[in-house]
């Protein structure tokens, strides 16, 4: 492990979080930093010691912000937040997403604003060092107050209580702590709160959102293309000149992936003339369809990139004498564009689903049901059904769960921006899209082989000998789930995209153009 990122100091990238929770990344603390920290850790003393009233430090929570708590029993009110906050339900989440909350609340606490002790710190970095990983319930936060019930799950290893992911399994996180011979960690003042208080739930499914999502933009363009070139579509709505007139950068990166990969095919070259006048939508529209996709994605990795950098910490300690009680706990910013990007993931797919049901109509030269012999065998009739399926899902999930509240503590927090469900059901609907596409691909990879001997342009020639690596030309049926399940492994996994990017670059073809900087992952 040779890169190394320094927390509470480097930016964090979406890119960086993931590398550190793949464990390409190591993230460390430097004695600036720790100095930062210790300072920040003193501030909280020096309120306790002096008996200034600061919320969560010396009163109760929420509804019981007036209510004074003694020096006393300010340890004792760390504790109780933990244990009465956790109350989340439902399956755990990915251990990926838990480790990214881990990884966010790391670099948040290490700027030097929420008073914790350095030694709890050093003991979150542990956690995400050695793998030990706690399980986190899916439901139960609002995205409000911070992701409450979330975060205390995330944190009740640290007091002994809870469970992780140790070594495979899943067991107490007071056994674990035995057997690595660690004590529970001692909170101080306002160490609880600070842990719990924060958008890093709604922030880690943000993260690896970005990530899945552009690899599906990726792959959607291949797949398109993929898709046109076996209905003998034509490439002239991708002319650089026509969208020139309509500037939306995301449509003109589209145009140009889509007239790159498809330069030089003599599938195209061998209808120049075919007196087709138009496409329709799902082909001639996929700059304007996938382009704006590609602009809600650029509005959620640019927001996303701001949070990763963000505190989201209340209240937030600048001095012992200079404290705010505030919102920066509150999830809207996040929310809306979560929801904004679901609702780009579920159109991939829709307009995906299109080009599906084109291709087993029967119609510019295809059999009807991509296959020879239509009557004994139906072909891919039915994997159309289950892009319908999944079309129809994702609509159901689109509704923006920003667009509710429900007012929680009594009253106290009275706006909710429910962004923990946005995050949610944005990786349910990438999920589904991840199905949608591989369908697609095992559509247009048929499709494709029914115009040999011509070739195609060298990338989809290379994406189409990589589907058949995998999944085979279909005489007659069978079971297409295993073919599915094949191509869905490659579209997930980016192994198609990889596999486009290999051959653009090795044929000198510059698949994105003036717009690479702007739309690479970061």
């Amino acid at each position: 492990m040779s890169k190394v990122f320094n927390y509470g100091k480097d930016p964090l990238t979406a890119a960086a979080a993931l590398g550190i929770a793949a464990g390409r990344i190591k993230g460390v603390l430097l004695p600036e930093t720790m100095a930062r920290v210790e300072a920040s850790h003193r501030h909280v003393q020096a309120i306790v010691q002096e008996h200034t009233t600061v919320y969560g430090i010396n009163t109760g929570f929420g509804p019981l912000c007036d209510t004074k708590i003694s020096e006393e029993d300010t340890r004792a009110l760390q504790y109780n937040i933990l244990q009465s906050h956790s109350v989340g339900v439902g399956a755990p989440i990915p251990e990926e997403i838990a480790r990214l909350m881990l990884i966010t609340k790391v670099h948040a606490l290490a700027q030097g604003y929420s008073g914790v002790n350095p030694v709890t710190l050093q003991r979150i970095i542990w956690h995400i060092e050695q793998g030990v990983t706690p399980l986190v319930p899916e439901k139960g936060s609002v995205g409000a107050s911070g992701d409450l019930a979330p975060l205390s799950h995330l944190f009740l290893p640290l007091i002994g209580l809870g469970e992780v992911w140790y070594k495979g399994k899943q067991l107490p996180a007071a056994e674990v702590l035995q057997r690595e011979g660690l004590q529970p960690v001692v909170l101080g003042p306002k160490e609880g709160l600070a842990l719990i208080n924060g958008t890093q739930f709604i922030l880690a499914f943000a993260t690896k959102a970005v990530q899945r999502l552009w690899n599906a933009l990726e792959a959607a363009d291949v797949i398109g293309a993929m898709s046109l070139e076996g209905l003998m579509g034509t490439a002239k709505p991708f002319d650089p000149r026509l969208h020139a007139i309509r500037p939306f950068p995301g449509n003109q990166l589209v145009a140009h992936r889509l007239d790159a990969l498809l330069r030089g095919s003599e599938i195209m070259a061998s209808h120049a003339d075919c007196g087709r006048v138009q496409d329709p939508y799902s082909l001639r529209c996929m700059p304007q369809v996938h382009g704006a996709s590609r602009t809600a994605w650029l509005h959620l990795a640019e927001l996303t990139a701001i949070e990763l950098n963000a505190v989201t910490d209340n209240p937030i300690i600048f001095s012992a004498e200079d404290t705010i009680s505030g919102g920066n706990f509150h999830g809207q910013p996040m929310a809306l564009p979560l929801d904004y990007a679901t609702i780009a993931a579920a159109e991939l797919g829709n307009i995906a689903d299109r080009r599906c049901y084109m291709m087993i109509e029967g119609r510019y030269g295809l059999p009807k049901l991509l296959i020879e012999d239509a009557g004994l065998n139906s072909g891919f009739m039915i994997p159309q059904y289950t892009t319908a399926a999944l079309v129809t899902e994702n609509k159901t999930l689109c509704f923006p769960a920003s667009a509710d509240s429900v007012p929680t503590s009594l009253g106290q927090e009275d706006h909710v921006s429910m962004g923990s469900i946005s995050g949610r059901k944005l990786m349910q609907v990438i999920g589904n899209l991840e199905y949608i596409l591989a369908i697609e691909l095992l559509y247009a990879a048929q499709a494709i082989n029914f115009r040999r001997p011509l070739k195609s342009a060298p990338v989809i020639e290379a994406c189409h000998h990589h589907v058949r690596e995998h999944v085979a030309f279909a005489k007659k049926d069978r079971v297409f789930a295993t073919d599915i399940a094949a191509l869905h492994q490659l579209v997930s996994s980016g192994s198609l995209v990889q596999a486009a990017n290999e051959t653009a670059a090795a044929h000198q073809i510059n698949l994105n153009g003036p717009y690479e900087k702007q739309f690479q992952l970061l």
